[in-house]
């Protein structure tokens, strides 16, 4: 989509699900960079002041609603949206003029779509979302102490000290 060529041949079979992305109407933006400051402003990607930051797979701006495409490889499993409201709340902050964004997991491998719909109205509901897991960080980061968190993905961390850690399986 980036480079308007066509697909190699060993990807043809996702020709489809391309073909509806670049049919969407709206100005697209692939691997879009987005940060923010501390006090939740938008900066650059780069900055030395940034907070938080990501990339956008795939955006699409139409107007003042937007579409944001996180492409996954991997399983669809065990979905987790915490990513598209994090890039929702970047895009509404870099773009004021965006109102609404439709935005989605797609796991190429499955032909799956985890969709979710935010609007700016919800700006301090979508920040609330993320207070707990910041506060815990910010705690962790303050007495450089981190609590080991059990996940399927225990087996490619690379904390061999970890009580969690165990030879690579994929959790999927």
């Amino acid at each position: 989509m980036r480079d308007g060529k066509p697909l190699a041949k060993n990807y043809l079979r996702f020709k489809p699900v391309v073909d509806s992305l670049i049919n969407i109407k709206g100005e697209k933006l692939c691997e879009y960079e987005m940060a923010l400051t501390y006090n939740r402003e938008p900066c650059d990607f780069h900055d030395k002041n940034r907070w938080v930051r990501g990339i956008a797979d795939l955006v699409i701006i139409d107007d003042d609603q937007a579409y944001v495409v996180d492409y996954k490889t991997g399983s669809n499993k065990y979905p987790d949206p915490k990513q598209l409201k994090l890039m929702a709340i970047m895009l509404f902050t870099h773009m004021p003029e965006i109102v609404k964004i439709k935005a989605g997991l797609l796991f190429v491998m499955k032909n799956s779509f985890l969709d979710e719909e935010y609007h700016r109205s919800d700006m301090d509901k979508l920040w609330k979302s993320f207070e707990r897991p910041l506060e815990r960080l910010e705690t962790s980061y303050d007495y450089d102490q981190w609590i080991p968190n059990p996940t399927p993905l225990c087996g490619w961390c690379s904390i061999d000290s970890c009580e969690f850690n165990r030879p690579k399986t994929s959790p999927f």
